[in-house]
């Protein structure tokens, strides 16, 4: 379906999206497919926005350049889901315009960066909606809401490590370029550790491993992190990316309280041959609630709860409700200062851990 043909209501905001892999594209499905948007505009550096274009029906304007796009298409709001070296200054030049700013995770490559793009917001005082997008997973909100009640300190341990290959190894790749994956994907899970103990970190552990000659010198394709928070909780989080990562235990939710532990026992999803599906990354299917209270035996008292999950949406679903909570924040004029102060927080954690597997040493925040 051609940009000419949509419909489109006259409340509709014009959006411009910029990057045409797997999160642009998802997100461009979303804002053909709702309604209060309408495309204005698709940009990518490569053949990604012909097929993009394609996929989508066909008809609307490509660009190739950035700075070209915005002036000529003038959107209210702009999609940002390109690599990460690149989201403080497109951020920053949307928002200098006027516009709305929908942004993938992570909001900068720097925590500076990441600053500025929050200041930017300010000063325009437009709508800035970083791609957290486990905070719109049904599932995901009932893992956190079940862990606060396991009390105090709690034990959290999660990993997502991918055996990438084809174009999602060049993907990661492209990445690493920038950023390493403890950074990339870990500030996901620390934003999630944050929630659940609703505590302050204190300290950050980390090792990490270069494991190929396919990325750059200075960067690791292998890290695993540790952080301490004021309340005496403790998490850690691994994530490795490449063709030799192990399928083994490649997908841990678990946390472990004084009260017992709430797990995500996704079977199908954390099965062997599907680290590389994005859809396995976010499935959760059950939780398995444990209860430590014991009898005068010391024998349990109730037997282990199973939460099964009903509303189990897919990646392209979960797209669509981030992109609902945008429409969402722009109309309802939402303070989105505490969404975007979350984001600078755990990137600021996640860099933390970068510099640790760097310098060997411990970080103090």
């Amino acid at each position: 379906m051609s940009s000419s043909t949509n419909s489109v209501p006259q409340t509709s905001l014009r959006v411009l999206v910029v990057g045409c892999g797997n999160m642009g594209a998802s997100h461009a499905i979303a804002y053909q497919s709702l309604d209060g948007f309408t495309i204005c505009g698709i940009v990518s550096t490569g053949k990604s926005k012909e097929v993009l274009n394609e996929r989508l029906g066909g008809g609307y304007p490509l660009f190739s350049d950035y700075t070209t796009a915005l002036t000529e298409t003038q959107p209210d709001a702009v999609c940002i889901a390109t690599y990460p070296d690149t989201h403080e200054s497109f951020a920053v030049q949307a928002l200098e315009q006027g516009c709305h700013v929908f942004i993938e995770k992570p909001l900068a490559d720097t925590v500076e960066g990441a600053k500025r793009v929050m200041e930017a917001a300010q000063k325009a005082n437009k709508k800035v909606v970083v791609g957290y997008i486990l905070r719109h997973h049904p599932s995901w909100e009932k893992f956190v809401e079940v862990a606060r009640e396991m009390g105090s300190p709690l034990v959290m341990r999660m990993n997502l490590n991918q055996q990438s290959h084809g174009m999602m190894w060049t993907v990661h790749r492209n990445l690493m370029k920038s950023l390493s994956p403890i950074v990339d994907c870990g500030v996901h899970y620390i934003d999630v550790m944050c929630q659940m103990t609703r505590s302050k970190p204190v300290q950050v552990n980390a090792i990490g491993a270069r494991l190929t000659d396919d990325i750059p010198a200075d960067n690791y394709n292998y890290g695993q992190l540790q952080i301490r928070f004021e309340d005496g909780s403790v998490g850690w989080y691994e994530a490795g990316w490449g063709p030799m990562m192990s399928e083994t235990a490649f997908f841990v939710k678990d946390v472990i309280g004084p009260k017992g532990c709430v797990s995500i026992v996704a079977k199908n999803a954390g099965a062997t041959g599907n680290s590389d599906n994005v859809d396995a990354h976010t499935k959760t299917e059950s939780l398995r609630v444990h209860y430590a209270d014991l009898d005068n035996q010391d024998e349990f008292t109730r037997p282990d709860l199973w939460i099964d999950m009903q509303d189990e949406p897919g990646h392209q679903e979960l797209c669509n409700r981030e992109q609902r909570y945008f429409l969402r924040a722009i109309n309802e004029d939402m303070d989105l200062t505490d969404h975007v102060q979350d984001a600078v927080n755990s990137l600021q954690i996640a860099f933390a851990c970068d510099e640790s597997v760097r310098t060997g040493l411990p970080v103090r925040l």
